[in-house]
């Protein structure tokens, strides 16, 4: 995924409201940028960490500046934009990288299923035979300590209820994954983050054992591009 238009750097002077950053452009002019973010933000958003920011040119935009990377050490960079996520899975997916989901024709996103009316993110069908695959994308950029990526970083009731519809996917006969889209590059295994959320936790396991598959990859991270570059394992000790 190539970014539409250069981004700009900037220093991150505080996030916000969830949904709002200050930071000072590298010209010196301070703004105000959109955070695409719902979660916590761990370990991305502490001031004076380097950003990156793309600019809309959509006419009368409250906030035409949106956060997109974040710089948390030395040749680490980090992308919180979640609406990104389901983006890259799906370049992943046709592009053949996600050998697990290999062999459906067709990708359609944002399609309403299930007893709590939800939308999943993605359904793969046309696949010669093998049934329809439900497949929900969580964006991940929290690590706990090097190496150890974790899901979600702040409580996440809808994640739960995604899990519980994915179980009833399963025992309908179809298949159901879990994809965890980790943005960076230095994550060696996801996690359940129990610690955060008890719940999730129980929920991911009980959704594992019952069929749902769980799958993880990260991404290499930079100013001009994001790109899953490989897989890494679902962990639930």
């Amino acid at each position: 995924m190539k970014f539409d238009t250069p981004l700009l750097k900037g220093v991150l002077e505080r996030r916000y409201k969830r949904f709002l950053a200050d930071v000072q452009l590298a010209s010196g002019e301070r703004i105000t940028a959109h955070c695409p973010n719902t979660g916590s933000l761990q370990g991305c958003a502490e001031p004076g960490f380097e950003v990156w920011l793309s600019r809309s040119s959509k006419a009368g935009r409250k906030y035409p500046y949106t956060w997109e990377l974040v710089k948390v050490r030395a040749g680490v960079t980090v992308g919180i934009n979640t609406g990104h996520s389901n983006r890259l899975v799906r370049e992943a997916l046709t592009g053949g990288l996600i050998t697990r989901l290999r062999g459906y024709k067709l990708v359609r996103g944002e399609v309403r299923y299930g007893e709590e009316r939800s939308r999943v993110d993605l359904v793969l069908e046309n696949g010669g035979g093998k049934p329809p695959c439900f497949v929900e994308v969580k964006n991940v950029t929290a690590m706990v300590e090097r190496g150890i990526a974790v899901f979600p970083d702040a409580v996440s009731a809808r994640g739960t209820r995604h899990l519980r519809e994915l179980v009833r996917v399963v025992k309908a006969g179809n298949r159901a994954a879990i994809c965890f889209c980790v943005q960076r590059s230095d994550v060696k295994e996801v996690r359940p983050a129990d610690h955060i959320d008890p719940a999730y936790g129980a929920a991911l396991r009980e959704a594992m054992g019952a069929g749902v598959e769980a799958l993880a990859y990260r991404a290499r991270v930079s100013p001009r591009a994001i790109d899953i570059t490989g897989e890494v394992p679902v962990i639930c000790p």
